[in-house]
């Protein structure tokens, strides 16, 4: 019985750390202004909401990768997803809950977008300096 509290209590720790995390990483991204190219690719107007992160998250396999970028793209993906569950399950209990998560989401989708434009930039950086040999 006390190792199954002591995994519960484990588990959730450790779930509180990951979506203080990636909010982390979603508020960094939160005061950059996304370029005309991104929102004129993604269809985006100004801010990303959560419906555009699948998309945004397809157009980044098109564009060479950063290493940097990786886990923090995998870390915001699976809260996505996380977010998604419970919209889908307890916000429907909890209707207050449907803000908050699709709040996240939004935060979700500008994350990837943000990643989205420095991947543009870089793919114009190499374009540029192919052109210059």
């Amino acid at each position: 019985m006390m190792a199954a509290l002591i995994f519960v209590v484990s588990v959730i720790t450790l779930l509180m750390f990951f979506v203080s995390y990636c909010r982390s990483l979603m508020a960094s991204s939160s005061s950059h202004m996304l370029s005309r190219e991104v929102r004129e690719v993604t269809g985006i107007p100004e801010l990303p909401c959560g419906q555009d992160f699948v998309r945004v998250m397809q157009l980044l396999q098109l564009c060479p990768e950063r290493r940097e970028d990786r886990t923090g793209l995998q870390a915001v993906g699976t809260y996505f997803k996380i977010l998604n569950f419970i919209e889908q399950s307890i916000a429907r209990v909890v209707p207050s809950i449907r803000a908050w998560a699709e709040h996240e989401r939004a935060g979700c989708a500008n994350f990837a977008a943000v990643v989205l434009d420095r991947r543009i930039a870089l793919s114009r950086e190499i374009l540029a300096e192919q052109g210059g040999l």
